[in-house]
């Protein structure tokens, strides 16, 4: 067997792509996607019918009085091209979902990051879009920024039984409020922790056993699994094969198409290097009860993932920009 087919023994493979060839090629459980991939996607010339349909939908909405809540405040152009967005964003997850059996993550706008009643609300929106076109809650995750107040939105949207996949996570810190919260799921960010202290440390690379990206998603699984807490941990952000294998036996790894490409060229031997029962014997992990005050002192302690919270989010805004403007282009606004 391949190194990707035997990676799939002991880990559930997420395609992190918004390219429908690649999700079709690799056929895996679930699919993330992120504002990034689709803006990535929105350029692809055999999406222009999606990127038309959707644009279609909001009009024939606006014409009819049907403007979401959230876009009152924005100027009528304004308005359609983001609701285009928001339609053109679940239509990609709609057809990602044909390919596969699982779920697919969907991102809140990341301009909300910080405000929690309005991911409340755009995760509402969200999710009735993939109803009008037939797709259950439960093939959805909504994907919201690790910030203190996007935990309490997805904790709110977890009582409500909306699952949660939160995003841009660098820190025990924020895993462990996850926790708390009750989310579905996390997704540490493992080549962007190994970027920063590579930068910070002025190195050229680690040793994987070294690796601070693989070692962070290592300690939150430990913890996870120590505590009995059900919420998933899915690494994601790889940077190479080495870091994927290292995290052998996570609960899920959400990983490129060039990569998975990559592995399913390997031919090494895949041995888990997390289980239940490593998290067991290893070393125990107790961490005091996180309150908000807490969470804040943590996160200002911990100057990578203070950074790289900070960057993520404003990558994202700057990607929903970027389709903004091609769709005002596309359609002369």
């Amino acid at each position: 067997m391949n190194t990707l087919t035997q990676l799939k023994k002991y880990t559930t493979i997420v395609v992190d792509s918004s390219d429908l060839d690649a999700v079709e090629r690799f056929r895996p459980l679930d699919a993330t996607t992120n504002p990034s991939l689709i803006t990535a996607a929105a350029k692809q010339e055999s999406n222009k019918a999606l990127i038309n349909q959707a644009y279609q939908q909001a009009q024939q909405e606006f014409s009819e009085g049907l403007c979401p809540a959230s876009l009152a405040d924005l100027t009528p152009a304004e308005a359609l091209i983001e609701r285009t967005i928001d339609i053109l964003t679940v239509k990609l997850g709609v057809e990602i979902l044909k390919y596969i059996e699982g779920r697919v993550s969907t991102e809140v706008d990341a301009r909300l990051s910080f405000n929690t009643a309005a991911t409340v609300q755009k995760a509402h929106e969200l999710m009735a879009l993939y109803q009008q076109f037939g797709i259950s809650r439960e093939r959805i995750l909504i994907k919201i920024a690790s910030t203190w107040q996007g935990i309490e939105a997805a904790r709110m949207l977890e009582k409500e039984g909306i699952h949660c996949n939160l995003t841009l996570l660098f820190g025990m810190h924020q895993a462990q409020a996850c926790a708390q919260a009750g989310v579905t799921l996390i997704s540490p960010f493992v080549g962007r922790i190994l970027d920063w202290y590579k930068k910070a440390e002025n190195k050229d690379s680690y040793p994987i056993e070294q690796d601070p990206g693989v070692l962070s998603v290592r300690k939150i699984y430990t913890y996870y699994k120590q505590q009995g807490i059900r919420t998933q941990v899915m690494g994601a952000s790889f940077r190479s094969t080495d870091q994927v294998l290292a995290l052998a036996g996570c609960d899920l790894l959400t990983i490129s198409p060039q990569l998975l490409q990559q592995l399913q060229q390997l031919n090494l031997e895949v041995t888990p290097c997390l289980s239940e029962a490593l998290a067991q014997s290893a070393p125990s992990v107790d961490l005091p009860v996180l309150n908000e005050a807490a969470f804040y002192q943590a996160l200002d302690a911990d100057l990578m993932a203070s950074q790289l919270l900070q960057v993520g989010i404003d990558g994202f805004i700057v990607a929903r920009d970027q389709l903004a403007e091609l769709l005002k282009n596309s359609f002369v606004l």
